[in-house]
């Protein structure tokens, strides 16, 4: 397999990857950095040679071929890294995502495909990181999501009164970023304290510096964290004790959501979420970067068609 470079830019992958085994070789380097080994549960083993005709592998261990997108987010996909890597370019650099409308007419695919197609993505830009934030102080959120629920009106035309808060018919979306480091978003039951609370003290090591508004939820945080409160019924900022960052990563993704997304259900609103944590980790990096760390992150991972349309 000849080395092929990463892209610079949109143009440059079109062109590069327009060739099938460009774009085979492409993804067989970035998925194996260390060498070509059987991806088959249980084999694992570096002994294959490549049928060139056949653009497969055989495993002199497990005695069975395998390709590519065999144990990644393409397994049984027919459609061609071809188009495969061009989609992952345009939702990794795309700072408000892109529609699977657009992506149906870009890639002329139909858009059932499409919005398939950037699901598995989304699939591969799930963080699996495990290690606690605390070495840097953390600001912790929590925000809601979906329309807005029109009050009932009177025969005389005008709103009642319901007594709901902003929350009602909303789906309540909570994070946590390190102050000029990573956001983890997560899609919650509730703000009550107990939820809350127990996703701080899974993710966040005790004694880090922890920032918060003055949401009652928060209020017994003192006990193991370092804890800051800003209250935003009178001020939202106090010297360094603010939620502005956490704020800022709400304004984007709710653009993203409203603006190119429009109405995500709340069953897959956590892959939607996903997408943006991925791409806001990811800030620092120029395009054909982050674009081969979304190819990376698609290897060990699966979605069928079915575990999508039926999750709860």
């Amino acid at each position: 397999m000849d080395k092929q470079p990463i892209p610079d830019t949109l143009i440059e992958a079109v062109r590069q990857f327009s060739d099938p085994k460009v774009a085979h070789d492409f993804f067989a380097q970035i998925r194996f950095p260390y060498g070509v080994a059987c991806p088959r549960m249980g084999c694992g083993s570096a002994r294959v040679a490549f049928l060139e005709k056949q653009m497969r592998w055989y495993c002199n261990e497990c005695k069975r071929q395998f390709s590519v997108k065999v144990g990644t987010i393409f397994e049984d996909s027919p459609i061609p890294l071809t188009k495969w890597l061009p989609a992952i370019w345009l939702i990794a650099s795309n700072r408000n995502g892109i529609s699977s409308y657009e992506i149906a007419r870009g890639l002329k695919v139909t858009q059932k495909t499409a919005w398939f197609m950037l699901h598995r993505i989304r699939e591969a830009m799930r963080d699996e990181s495990f290690e606690k934030f605390g070495a840097l102080p953390i600001e912790v959120d929590e925000t809601f999501v979906g329309g807005k629920v029109k009050s009932p009106k009177n025969a005389a035309g005008r709103a009642v009164r319901t007594g709901r808060g902003p929350n009602f018919g909303k789906t309540t979306v909570m994070g946590m970023v390190e102050r000029k480091g990573k956001v983890r978003a997560f899609v919650v039951p509730s703000n009550r304290r107990y939820t809350l609370s127990d996703k701080i003290y899974e993710h966040i090591a005790q004694g880090a510096t922890v920032y918060t508004d003055g949401l009652a939820s928060y209020s017994r945080l003192n006990r193991d964290y370092v804890h800051h409160v800003i209250d935003h019924a009178t001020e939202y900022v106090r010297g360094h004790i603010h939620t502005n960052n956490i704020e800022g990563f709400w304004s984007v993704l709710k653009r993203t959501l409203k603006g190119t997304y429009i109405a995500p259900r709340p069953k897959h609103l956590q892959s939607y979420v996903e997408e943006q944590v991925f791409r806001f980790n990811e800030r620092t990096e120029k395009d054909g970067p982050r674009f081969a760390k979304a190819v990376k992150r698609t290897d060990g991972k699966r979605l069928t068609y079915q575990s999508l349309i039926n999750k709860k």
